[in-house]
């Protein structure tokens, strides 16, 4: 997808930019397929705000998709490419042989009319789904599972792409795309290719307004607030945070404190950390 631009007839308007959805093909998503999602504003069971920033925007119905790809041995065309308000990546969805309907992430390079395949006998073509231990050395690949038939966890946002490194005994090497090598057992699935719509991240929401359609308000700075609400209030004029205590609001250490457990069990499936 290409990015559009504006021409600066107003403030908002000037270095705004979206993207011009060529290869989306249809505005109208599979009724069977969606379901209500409520909003919660950042809110828990009890009310109470545990995500701040999160509020009102666009309602939108949530997509159900199919991130596990265990249907073998069935093939399936795709036969629309559609926009997901729900993440950044988007969507296609795939008419099976056998009459099911699914949605997918859209691949990279795929079109309408292109069949895929999931299974130990899928050719090794973009859109198709294997284990990581029947799929080569090298091969690009998204929605990666960390747990057998748990469903992609890995790579699944728009651009996103992972690649196998190599194998040890029953663990597959993936190169995430942080830098960080890490061990998946190879009977997790996986689907070859990059996810599409990469150029997402360069769009320049230009606005605020544009971020509350999405549901995130103002984020205001510690440091203009009063001492009583932020711990880099207060004081005269501007003032820096400092280098030795910057804090969350809540008086918590924060900017490069490391929050990892020690002895988190997923440790040693670690290779090589992300790059600093």
């Amino acid at each position: 997808m290409a990015l559009k631009k504006y021409k600066p007839t107003t403030n908002g308007r000037r270095h705004m930019t979206s993207l011009d959805f060529a290869e989306v093909t249809t505005d109208q998503p599979e009724k069977s397929l969606l379901v209500k999602l409520n909003k919660k504003s950042g809110r828990n069971n009890q009310g109470k705000i545990t995500v701040r920033h999160h509020g009102g925007g666009v309602k939108r119905k949530y997509r159900i998709i199919d991130f596990k790809r265990n249907k073998d041995d069935v093939p399936g065309t795709i036969a629309t490419i559609e926009y997901d308000p729900n993440r950044s990546a988007n969507i296609a969805l795939v008419h099976y042989a056998d009459g099911e309907k699914r949605y997918i992430i859209a691949p990279k390079g795929i079109k309408v009319g292109t069949t895929i395949e999931s299974g130990p006998n899928a050719d090794i073509r973009v859109g198709n789904a294997k284990t990581l231990n029947k799929i080569p050395v090298g091969t690009i690949i998204h929605n990666i599972e960390l747990t057998p038939n748990k469903g992609g966890q890995l790579a699944r946002s728009a651009g996103a792409r992972a690649q196998i490194q190599g194998r040890d005994d029953k663990y597959v090497l993936v190169k995430l795309a942080s830098g960080e090598v890490r061990r998946i057992l190879g009977t997790c699935r996986a689907t070859i290719g990059e996810v599409g719509n990469e150029d997402h991240e360069l769009i320049n929401y230009g606005k605020a307004g544009r971020n509350r359609y999405r549901g995130i308000k103002p984020t205001v700075r510690g440091s203009v607030m009063n001492p009583t609400d932020h711990p880099h209030g207060g004081g005269e004029g501007r003032q820096p945070i400092g280098l030795k205590s910057p804090m969350s609001p809540w008086g918590k250490k924060t900017l490069g404190l490391k929050t990892r457990r020690k002895k988190k069990a997923s440790s040693r499936l670690i290779v090589r950390r992300r790059k600093k």
